[in-house]
């Protein structure tokens, strides 16, 4: 298998993302043990304060981007004037020349099923229930196989380290975006923004996670208007309910030749 070129994967090599912890294995020996470093990433939006969400560090402007698109706190249309992040202060702020004030919509938020406490705002539950994802892409069996092994034999801080999850964005059956987080929600966030200051349509393209098939995941994939989700984990049902509301493909426990479709079906066709 040819070695795939990506726009932007996992960075094993940046220091400032693990670092060694001496410790003892089964038997009392002393090892070395790669760890993944977590700090805090506070996000502004103009003069306000939004959140201060938990992740390894990479690409904070990534992150704070699609972590305001994704809870509608910035729309597609929005010109942004500048993105500033401070490093040692730990904060990204994000200019627009619109006028914010959010203090009431703050208040109106659910702490979600995702790792580092993930959290999304009430009227997106609204607003996701509206959405039906018109697309005419389709993907094969031996895609869905093809899509896994690629990404496990990509090198990442999951093989490194562990404790990290990794969401990829796939073109036909070839991976070209690998984000990792200490939440899938940060990976999912992180690569929106990219998309987005990127200008890469979503319409034609498959997203996998590593991570669960909650609410969560399928608001964040129906928000990118990405009509094709898969994960080599599991469901929950009312994730599975929301990704039929809004005719999203939704492909779960994808290990090796094995799959279960919960959702969209007829984007699937049978390897001849």
């Amino acid at each position: 298998m040819k070695k795939n070129k990506y726009l932007l994967s996992p960075d094993i090599n940046n220091p400032d993302l693990t670092k060694i912890i001496k410790g003892y294995d089964q038997e009392n020996k002393k090892i070395d043990v790669k760890v993944i470093k977590e700090k805090s990433l506070t996000i502004f939006l103009n003069n306000q304060e939004i959140v201060t969400l938990m992740t390894i560090g990479d690409h904070p402007k990534y992150l704070a981007i699609g972590y305001l698109l994704n809870q509608n706190m910035l729309k597609s249309k929005d010109k942004i004037k500048s993105i500033i992040y401070d490093e040692d202060l730990d904060t990204v702020i994000v200019k627009t020349n619109n006028k914010t004030n959010y203090e009431k919509r703050l208040k109106k938020k659910i702490t979600t099923s995702g790792c580092a406490l993930g959290t999304v705002f009430g009227d997106i539950y609204e607003e996701i229930q509206k959405i039906k994802i018109v697309s005419n892409i389709k993907i094969n069996h031996k895609w869905i196989y093809e899509i896994s092994k690629k990404i496990t034999l990509t090198p990442s801080l999951y093989l490194d380290a562990g404790a990290i999850h990794g969401c990829v964005i796939i073109k036909k059956n070839t991976p070209i975006i690998y984000m990792e987080d200490v939440g899938r929600h940060n990976a999912v966030d992180k690569i929106a923004g990219y998309m987005f200051l990127n200008n890469i349509k979503s319409k034609d393209k498959i997203f996998y996670t590593t991570g669960r098939l909650t609410s969560e995941m399928i608001i964040k994939t129906v928000k990118m208007n990405i009509p094709i989700l898969i994960s080599r984990s599991g469901f929950t049902a009312w994730g599975v309910e929301l990704a039929s509301k809004a005719n999203l493909t939704l492909i779960g426990r994808a290990k090796g030749k094995r799959f279960t479709v919960l959702s969209g079906k007829h984007r699937i066709i049978k390897d001849l």
